[in-house]
């Protein structure tokens, strides 16, 4: 989205899309419960998660899921089981954006 001089608003739809799944995928706190929990440990894989956190497995598996197709962590395979880790330049780049837009919202 970019503003045009006559105060219109130009909608690139693909970005509109792709920027609605990151903010979907972080408006969740259980998601936000599990960012922070990878962000805490380095990296982690989903067994740590669901018992550490006293969640259901297949609740963990749908929430990194959706925070993986929102591409706010990455995976890894070690051995048999898959890590998870934050994908620290996406989140902070959505971080710089949102902080953006309130700041421009709010001049």
């Amino acid at each position: 989205m970019r503003k045009k001089s006559n105060n219109r608003v130009l909608i690139d739809d693909e970005k509109l899309e792709v920027s609605s799944e990151i903010l979907r995928a972080l408006a969740h706190p259980l998601r936000m419960k599990i960012l922070s929990f990878i962000d805490k440990h380095g990296s982690v894989n989903v067994n740590k998660i669901y018992n550490t956190l006293q969640l259901e497995q297949s609740i963990t598996s749908q929430h990194l899921r959706i925070l993986r197709l929102a591409n706010l962590v990455d995976t890894k395979r070690r051995g048999k089981y898959v890590v998870y880790e934050i994908a620290y330049d996406k989140l902070g780049d959505t971080i710089d954006s949102v902080r953006t837009f309130i700041e421009e919202f709010n001049a």
